[in-house]
């Protein structure tokens, strides 16, 4: 019999509940037992929705991030959290946030809080994590009443319960030593923390604990394989069953070690690593369980069942008991429940699978293995007839994208000149200061403008009365940034929902849910568009709001647009072709917007590449493919403008410091990155590499409420001008302030106009 279990399940909710509690909470305007109730809630729907399984994943919900969870669960708290009054879900908010609700604090907290912790991406995902401190004395001492408070809960409820935890390898090299210590000279001191947890579980009753290893995906070198030995079989005494489970990519050359560590199953990614399988089985004690992720978590297609099952039944009948069947890894990275889809289109919506449909799937699956498939013979025919409608679909291919793909000639992505001639022209131009100042893009997204944004779609607002609403957002803007005296200006982005799914909504070959929405961080959810088929861009997209802007002050205004690769990695892109010919597709559609907006007269055009990293293979063997053609398709978009345009790019949440190279070949003439979460850490890449082109260090982190003062903006851009020569320095946020007050934007940017007031007089 095969066992069908899950590794982890979305924990927002199906309506985002989660989001609304916490932030209710936060505001001070519920309860701690309100938002605790919630979570209750949610983790008992979400046990039934997952009825039917052999096991369930407990301790996957999170009221922020796995990882933080881990970091408290291992008594691993930051030593400026340890002083403040509170119980232990306040200091956790503190870490994640920088503060816990309003109402919980102490003076010195509610006056300024407290540095949250580092914040970077979950591996090649776009969920974020906050990244565990480490030095070289850290003690770690066990607290795992989060865990056990669920595990009984679902012990309540009859759930066949499987704790889930991060292993302690993946958690140390996931970790930071912040002074320079290393990292695995404590993993000694974790181990017992981590047996003592296991054996805990134990005497819960549990019998089958997963632990997340997907650091295993890497490359490893001899001391960090050495760990995993240490690890496992200093824990192989513990009294549960260990499900080692790694995801996301392939194990290759660890293929050997993961096999024959001391646990009791290993689940794999059959997903990115099918061809790895076979040989993983030889390598394989027989007595050991194999897992295998053959539902995709990361993307929401229907998986080909009868392909699958082709592939599964040879398997299921050497292995027998021993194969185990899942997701991928968690289904945290899709959405909930397409069921709720009333408005998607029809036909996109009968090739797509969310994450209760995902375990619909491997229901029939584990069905089929057990009882053959005339069991599902229905449930089969019906995935086949949708594969082959989206195949033979006229609405996936469109002949003149890939005509216009195919004229693109090779020199497209080159400037004109070289940086030195372009910033002389720009210089003369745009007459900025030193040290200039501008924000990401985004302000403050108020009550009033979601309001007219939901009767405009609702059609109880028509454009007229849509577009002045916005404009007149548009114009308290501009007031405001110059009020405060910003140097180079924004229109704000009040007409856009989220920076992919407003240009998605307007290029053909996409398609949008109402509810698809994902966990980004904490209470930050994205809804990211389907990118279904060929992509193209009928008419202008920005130019309009744009030009508004501009008419309104005499400073540049910047043209805000997500770049290729961007609108490509925060997509769920289509699995019919190669993501890089997606990506060129998109490369030449908004370079049409930027042509257009250079044509409306824009002097500034910045082209966010947040995305551009977290694109890049696990392995860095894999690298240069990636970025060769990541590279190549911002600068399709961005290249085609004269000298005198000066063309930006946005960057945050993720480690630079080893592809500065190509963020340096992507010649955009101005780069603004996060920094403020690292203490200007990511900088140090300027210290080897000669970065040629100007750079915005982030000086404040916009996703904490806390204030920053002038003096510590003016300490980072010091900082920051070790580095960089000052008159190639900007000062910006480290990100939009989209998810912000008025009440906290103002006050910030008044001290960081401040700072480069300071910084310029220094120069004098």
């Amino acid at each position: 019999m095969t066992t069908i279990h899950n590794l982890g399940f979305p924990r927002i909710g199906a309506r985002r509940e989660l989001k609304f509690a916490l932030e209710s909470y936060w505001k001070g305007a519920s309860s701690r037992d309100e938002l605790t109730a919630l979570g209750a809630q949610l983790r008992q729907r979400h046990w039934q929705d997952q009825a039917g399984l052999d096991l369930v994943p407990v301790g996957d919900f999170s009221f922020y991030d796995q990882v933080l969870d881990m970091s408290f669960l291992l008594g691993n708290l930051p030593e400026r959290v340890q002083g403040f009054h509170g119980d232990v879900l306040d200091n956790y908010f503190r870490v994640a946030r920088g503060r816990s609700a309003q109402g919980t604090e102490d003076h010195s907290a509610c006056c300024g809080g407290v540095a949250a912790g580092e914040m970077t991406k979950w591996f090649d995902t776009n969920y974020h994590y906050i990244v565990p401190e480490f030095n070289a004395a850290t003690p770690f001492k066990l607290d795992a009443a989060r865990l056990l408070a669920q595990l009984a809960e679902a012990q309540a409820q009859g759930v066949k319960a499987k704790p889930v935890i991060i292993g302690p390898v993946t958690y140390l090299a996931i970790g930071k030593a912040k002074d320079g210590s290393n990292k695995l000279a404590l993993l000694e001191r974790l181990l017992p923390v981590y047996a003592e947890l296991l054996d805990t579980l134990a005497g819960q009753g549990v019998e089958w604990v997963q632990i997340d290893e997907p650091i295993l995906v890497t490359e490893l070198d001899a001391d960090w394989q050495h760990a995993f030995n240490t690890a496992y079989h200093q824990l192989k005494a513990c009294r549960v069953k260990l499900l080692l489970a790694t995801y996301f990519g392939q194990l290759q050359e660890n293929a050997y070690l993961a096999a024959n560590l001391p646990v009791a199953g290993l689940h794999v990614d059959a997903i990115n690593d099918r061809e790895g399988v076979q040989p993983l089985i030889n390598l394989l004690p027989t007595h050991k369980v194999l897992s295998l992720g053959v539902i995709n978590g990361r993307n929401i297609w229907k998986t080909d069942l009868n392909a699958t099952l082709d592939w599964l039944e040879p398997l299921a009948e050497r292995l027998g008991e021993r194969l185990w069947i899942a997701p991928s890894c968690s289904l945290l990275h899709v959405p909930v429940d397409l069921a709720s889809e009333k408005k998607l289109d029809p036909e996109v919506k009968s090739w797509l699978a969310f994450a209760l449909q995902k375990l619909d799937e491997l229901r029939v699956l584990g069905k089929a293995l057990r009882d053959g498939r005339d069991a599902v013979k229905a449930e089969l025919a019906a995935n086949a007839a949708a594969l082959a409608a989206r195949r033979a679909s006229p609405r996936v291919h469109n002949p003149a994208v890939q005509a216009a793909v195919a004229r693109s000639a090779a020199g497209l992505g080159r400037r004109e000149s070289a940086y030195a001639q372009r910033a002389a022209k720009q210089a003369a131009l745009l007459k900025l200061p030193a040290y200039p100042t501008t924000t990401i893009g985004s302000f403050p997204q108020t009550a009033e403008i979601r309001h007219a944004r939901s009767e405009f779609k609702a059609g109880r607002l028509d454009y007229p009365g849509y577009q002045a609403a916005m404009r007149a957002e548009i114009a308290r803007c501009v007031r405001e940034q110059e009020a405060l005296g910003l140097d180079v200006l924004v229109h704000g982005e009040a007409e856009r929902n989220d920076m992919v799914e407003y240009f998605g909504e307007q290029l053909d070959g996409y398609a949008f849910s109402q509810f698809g929405w994902v966990q980004s961080y904490g209470s930050r959810c994205v809804k990211p568009p389907i990118l279904f088929g060929d992509i193209s861009r009928p008419q202008p997209m920005t130019v309009e709001w744009i030009t508004y802007a501009q008419s309104l002050t005499a400073k540049p205004v910047k043209g805000m647009l997500t770049g290729p690769v961007t609108l490509l990695n925060w997509s769920f892109v289509r699995d019919d072709q190669p993501r890089s010919a997606s990506c060129k597709q998109l490369a030449l559609a908004i370079r049409e917007e930027v042509l257009d907006l250079e044509r409306a007269g824009v002097h500034v055009i910045q082209i966010d590449e947040a995305a551009l990293r977290e694109g890049l293979p696990l392995r860095k063997a894999q690298w240069p493919e990636y970025l060769d053609w990541a590279v190549e398709s911002f600068r399709i978009t961005a290249n085609g403008v004269r000298d005198e345009t000066q063309i930006h790019t946005h960057m945050c949440y993720s480690e630079f410091n080893d592809i500065i190279a190509s963020i340096a070949g992507m010649d955009a003439d101005v780069i603004t990155i996060e920094t403020s979460r690292s203490d200007m850490e990511l900088l140090d890449a300027f210290d080897s590499f000669q970065y040629p082109n100007e750079i915005g260090p982030g000086v404040y982190d916009i996703h904490s409420p806390n204030i920053p003062t002038q003096e510590r903006i003016v300490q980072l851009m010091q900082k920051a001008a070790e580095r960089i020569p000052a008159a190639r320095l900007w000062i910006n946020p480290d990100c939009g302030l989209k998810t912000r007050q008025w009440a906290e934007v103002i006050p910030a940017l008044s001290e960081m106009v401040a700072a480069a007031k300071t910084l310029r007089a220094c120069m004098a």
